[in-house]
C-alpha cells in the first residue's frame, strides 16, 4: 500500500459537470510531507480534480533535541513498523522465498497467496512513535532513571508469506526479514533473510484471482459440460460465466488433501455488451467439482434439467437500462468545496484531524486496518483508545436447502481476501470533497507485485448538526455542525459489493459502518414454480434468503500506554425497579453494571429490550469527577444465525453463535475461524476454541470481537442492483473527558 502515489480522478459527477466543478475549485489542500516521496491530494468535488504535488523532505539520520530537551531521531529509517509492505519489499520477500526453494521444481511450483507485514510487538511500535516517527511522544515508553537510552535504529521489518506449492499441495508460512537496503531493492539484486519456514498440515489457503480464471477455463473446456449447455440452448461458450466458489467442508470428500472448487454457473444473454448482467440467468442442475491443484474436473453430473430463465428486460443496470428506461435529468449538481483545503494532515500513513490521530494500514485478507487510535485531550495529552481496528472475517450463509444454494456460505475474508478484492476508486469513486488516496500493493499468485491504485479513500464529510439549543425565554440559539473524517475502501466478491468505513467524529466517537450493494445471487425455477426460501423477482428467477455476518476485531487500549494492561469489560443492562417502596410511582428503572471477569462469562448477545451495551474501562484512570474512564460499544441492528446448530457451515463459523466475545491479547489470535477456513475440517477452530481456556479478563490487554449481521429477505426493488443497506456499530465516549 502506498501513500505517495495518489492520483487525480474525475469520478464523482457526470462528465457534463466536470468542467464547472474544476472552475469552482481554486485551491488544493496541502498535506504534510512524508519521507521518501511526494504526496498528492485530490479534490473530487463532483468530478473536477485538482492535484498538488508536495516534494518530500528527506531528513538526515541524526538526533536532534525537541523543545523539551528530549532527543528525537528525525529519520532513522524510511518505514514505520506498521506501514504496509511497499511494492519493493514485497518483491524482495518473494525473491527471497523463491531463492530458498530446494530445487527448480519446487521454485516453479510456488504460488504466492499472501505477502503481508509481520506486525511487530507493541513495544517496538511504542519506540517508533516515541523517537522516530509522529507523534514523537517519549512518554509512551516507561520512565527510567537518568536520560532515556535511544537506539539508533528500529528492528528490521519482517514479511509473512503464505505460499501454496502446486506440485505437493502443501501450504507453507515463511517469515522473511527485510532491511533498508533490501527495501530499496536497487534493481532487485538484494534479498532478504529467511527467518523461518513452516509447512502447515491439513489446510488450504485462500483462493486467488488467477485461480478464478483457471477454474472458469477448465469448466468451459470440459466436453460433458459443453454438451449440457447445448441441451439448454447455449452453443457459445463465450456466454458462459463460471464463478469459482470454495468447497467449504461438509464431509471427508471436502478434506484439504485436495484443493477444490464447486463453481456456480451463469449465462449471459448477449456477448457483445461489456456491462451485461450475467447473474440474471443462473444455470441450475449441473454439479461440478474442480481440482484446482491440477485444473481438472473431477466430478460432473447433469442432475436435473432446469430451463434457463428467459431474458429479463430489467436485468441490466447501466444508464438507459434501469426501470423505466429513462435516467433522471432533474438532479442539479452538488459541489463540495473546501476553498482553504482539508482540515486533516497526513505524514506517510499517519493521520491527524480534529484532535484525532491514527495510522492507516492494509492487508490482503482484512483490507483496511486502523492502528494506534488516540485523541489529544489538552493538558492530558495524547490519550490512547485502540491499538488496532479491522474487519477480520465475514460469512454469508444462505437459507435455501436445495442444491447448490445450501453450500453457499462464503467466508469472504478467509477464503478470498477482502483486501485482494478491493477496488481501484479510479473506476468509480463514492467520495466527495478533498480526497487523500492510498494505493495498495499485493503479490499475485505467481509472485508478481500488483498495485490497486486509489484503493483507500480518506476525506471529510458534513454530518448534519452536532448539537443545538434555543433558549425559549431569550429566543437566542446556538448550533454547531458536525463534521466527520471517513476512511474507507470497497471490494467486490463475485456478485456482491461491500464498502467498509471507519468514521471519526468531533465528539470523540468512532463509527464502524458497512454498506452492502451489488447483485443478488439468484436461482432458476421451473416454469410456474415458486419457492418459500426466496423471493421471485422475474419469471423463473428467484433470490434466496440469506444473511451477512461481519466480525470486527478491536484491540482496545483505553487510556493505556503500550504494554499496559489496565482495561476491563463491563456489561450494562437497564433494569426495571420492582414495584414497592423504591418504585411507588411504577416508573423507576436504572442501569446495572456487571464485570465480565473471564472469557466464558464474556460470550454475550445483544439485547435491545435491556438497552444492553458494553464498556471497555480503564481501572486506573479517572475523569474529572473521579469515575473510571471508558469507551462503550453500542450495538446497531443485529441478528444471529437462523440455521440450526447442526448446520455444517457452523463447524467453521462457531464464532457466529454470539454477538460479543472478549479475549486477552495474543499476537497469533487474529482470525475468528483460524487463519485457513477454506476446507477446514477442524471443529470450531479459532475463537470458540481459544475461549475454552477461560482466561481472566480483569486488568488485561483487551480484545473485543463484535459479530454483527443482517438478514436479507430480497425485494423486487433489490433487482437488478441492490440499493445500499447499512449496518454497523459505535464506539462512544463513556465518562472519559
Amino acid at each position: 500500500m502506498a501513500s505517495a502515489q495518489e492520483k487525480a480522478t474525475a469520478c464523482c459527477l457526470p462528465a457534463r459537470d466536470a468542467a464547472g466543478a474544476r472552475r469552482a475549485i481554486a485551491v488544493a489542500g496541502k498535506v504534510s510531507m512524508a519521507a521518501g516521496g511526494g504526496e498528492r491530494v485530490v479534490s473530487a468535488a463532483g468530478g473536477g480534480a485538482v492535484m498538488e504535488d508536495i516534494a518530500a523532505a528527506v531528513q538526515p539520520t541524526t538526533a536532534k533535541a525537541s523543545s523539551k530537551g528530549i532527543p528525537i531521531m528525525t529519520r532513522a529509517q524510511r518505514f514505520h513498523p506498521l506501514d504496509p509492505l511497499s511494492a519493493a519489499e514485497i518483491a524482495v520477500a518473494v525473491a527471497t522465498v523463491r531463492a530458498a526453494g530446494k530445487s527448480p521444481e519446487e521454485r516453479d511450483s510456488m504460488r504466492f497467496v499472501e505477502a503481508v507485514l509481520l506486525e511487530p510487538e507493541k513495544n517496538v511500535v511504542a519506540l517508533a512513535d516515541a523517537y522516530f516517527f509522529p507523534p514523537f511522544q517519549p512518554s509512551l515508553l516507561p520512565r527510567t532513571k537518568g536520560s532515556p537510552v535511544i537506539p539508533s535504529r528500529l528492528p528490521p521489518r519482517r514479511a509473512k508469506l503464505v505460499v501454496y506449492n502446486r506440485r505437493s499441495n502443501e501450504t507453507t508460512i515463511w517469515i522473511v526479514e527485510l532491511s533498508e537496503v533490501h527495501a530499496a531493492t536497487r534493481g532487485g539484486h538484494h534479498r532478504g533473510k529467511v527467518i523461518s519456514s513452516e509447512v502447515v498440515p491439513d489446510v488450504q489457503p485462500a483462493m486467488d484471482a488467477m485461480e478464478y480464471a483457471e477454474c472458469e477455463a477448465t469448466v468451459k473446456n470440459y466436453p460433458p459440460f459443453i454438451e449440457s449447455m447445448k441441451k439448454r440452448g447455449v452453443d457459445d461458450m463465450e456466454l458462459v460465466m463460471v464463478d469459482a466458489w470454495c468447497a467449504g467442508y461438509y464431509s471427508e470428500a471436502d478434506a484439504p488433501s485436495r484443493r477444490l472448487a464447486r463453481p456456480l454457473i451463469f449465462c449471459l444473454t448477449e456477448s457483445d455488451s461489456p456491462m451485461e448482467n450475467g447473474y440474471a440467468r443462473p444455470v441450475e442442475g449441473i454439479h461440478v467439482v474442480v481440482d484446482m491443484q491440477n485444473s481438472v474436473v473431477i466430478e460432473f453430473e447433469d442432475r436435473k434439467f432446469v430451463p434457463l430463465p428467459p431474458p429479463d428486460h430489467l436485468r441490466n443496470y447501466t444508464p438507459g437500462e434501469t426501470r423505466g428506461g429513462v435516467d433522471r435529468s432533474d438532479l442539479k449538481p452538488l459541489i463540495i468545496d473546501q476553498p482553504e483545503g482539508p482540515s486533516f494532515r497526513i505524514n506517510g500513513y499517519f493521520v491527524e484531524w480534529q484532535k484525532w490521530n491514527f495510522r492507516i494500514g492494509f492487508t490482503p485478507k482484512e483490507g483496511l486496518v486502523i492502528y494506534s487510535v488516540a485523541y489529544v485531550d489538552g493538558s492530558r495529552g495524547r490519550r490512547p483508545i485502540a491499538h488496532r481496528l479491522s474487519f477480520v472475517e465475514m460469512v454469508v450463509p444462505y437459507g435455501d436447502p436445495s442444491e447448490p444454494h445450501y453450500r453457499k456460505n462464503a467466508f469472504d475474508a478467509g477464503e478470498d481476501g477482502l483486501g485482494k478484492n478491493a477496488h481501484s476508486l479510479k473506476k468509480g469513486c463514492d467520495c466527495l470533497g478533498y480526497i487523500k488516496y492510498f494505493d495498495a500493493h499485493f503479490t499475485n499468485f505467481t509472485g508478481h507485485v500488483e498495485t490497486i491504485e486509489n484503493c483507500v479513500c480518506l476525506h471529510e464529510e458534513d454530518h448534519g448538526i452536532l448539537w443545538k439549543h434555543q433558549d425559549w425565554r431569550t429566543g437566542l440559539a446556538e448550533v454547531r455542525r458536525s463534521r466527520r473524517l471517513t476512511v474507507s475502501f470497497i471490494c467486490t466478491v463475485a456478485n456482491y459489493e461491500y464498502g467498509f468505513y471507519w468514521h471519526f467524529y468531533q465528539d470523540g466517537k468512532i463509527e464502524a459502518e458497512i454498506k452492502l450493494t451489488g447483485i443478488l445471487s439468484l436461482g432458476a425455477l421451473m416454469p410456474g414454480e415458486t419457492r418459500k426460501y426466496g423471493t421471485t423477482i422475474a419469471p423463473s428467477l428467484y433470490a434466496p434468503v440469506h444473511q451477512h455476518f461481519f466480525i470486527a476485531r478491536m484491540d482496545m487500549a483505553v487510556d493505556c500506554k503500550p504494554n499496559e494492561a489496565h482495561n476491563q469489560v463491563v456489561e450494562v443492562n437497564v433494569k426495571i425497579e420492582n414495584a414497592g417502596t423504591h418504585n411507588v410511582h411504577n416508573n423507576a428503572f436504572y442501569a446495572e453494571e456487571k464485570i465480565l471477569k473471564s472469557e466464558l462469562q464474556a460470550m454475550r448477545d445483544c439485547d435491545p429490550s435491556s438497552a444492553r451495551h458494553w464498556i471497555v474501562r480503564n481501572t486506573r484512570a479517572v475523569n474529572r469527577t473521579g469515575q473510571p474512564t471508558g469507551y462503550r460499544l453500542v450495538p446497531g441492528s443485529n441478528c444471529l444465525p437462523f440455521a440450526l446448530p447442526e448446520a455444517k457451515f457452523l463447524r467453521r463459523a462457531g464464532f457466529l453463535k454470539h454477538n460479543l466475545w472478549v479475549t486477552p491479547y495474543k499476537s497469533d489470535e487474529k482470525f475468528p475461524g483460524g487463519e485457513f477456513p477454506n476446507q477446514n475440517p477442524r471443529l470450531h477452530e479459532g475463537l470458540p476454541t481459544w475461549v475454552q481456556k477461560d482466561r481472566p479478563l480483569e486488568e488485561t490487554d483487551i480484545v473485543l470481537w463484535y459479530v454483527f449481521g443482517l438478514t436479507h429477505i430480497p425485494r423486487l426493488e433489490d433487482w437488478p442492483v441492490m440499493p445500499v443497506e447499512r449496518i454497523g456499530f459505535m464506539l462512544m465516549v463513556r465518562t472519559t473527558f
